[in-house]
């Protein structure tokens, strides 16, 4: 069943695990035309589980695959959509995060992409599972 209505649930795309999430917000059509599916995709943001890590003062780490990412800039940032992501997520405080890596994330920032292995590597020197 595809019918489309002038009233759609807005969903948002978690930035660290891409799963889509509703957002609580509706979506209107202005003129009341039947042009929106049921679930629409509006942009990215943080998923309930995500969210709270971020509040409780961590940032993601984020692997993602090179190879199967898009193109970077030349800044050597990737968008949120190029990323494919590997499904290794950690996560670090961001004190510890400030102390081992020397690039300053943006107090908004939740997350980084990371290459494939560094969380590996962290948890080797940890002795434990990140998460």
């Amino acid at each position: 069943m595809n019918e489309k209505s002038h009233v759609s649930m807005e969903q948002h795309v978690c930035l660290v695990c891409g799963v889509s999430f509703e957002t609580g917000n509706l979506l209107f059509d202005r003129r009341l035309r039947a042009s929106m599916e049921r679930r629409t995709l509006t942009g990215w943001g943080l998923c309930v589980e995500h969210r709270k890590m971020f509040e409780a003062g961590f940032v993601a780490l984020v692997e993602c695959d090179p190879q199967r990412s898009g193109a970077a800039s030349a800044q050597g940032n990737l968008r949120p959509e190029q990323v494919y992501r590997t499904g290794q997520i950690a996560h670090l405080k961001r004190e510890v995060f400030d102390r081992l890596f020397d690039v300053r994330l943006a107090a908004d920032k939740p997350c980084v992409f990371v290459e494939p292995g560094l969380i590996a590597q962290l948890q080797a020197m940890v002795g434990t599972q990140v998460d």
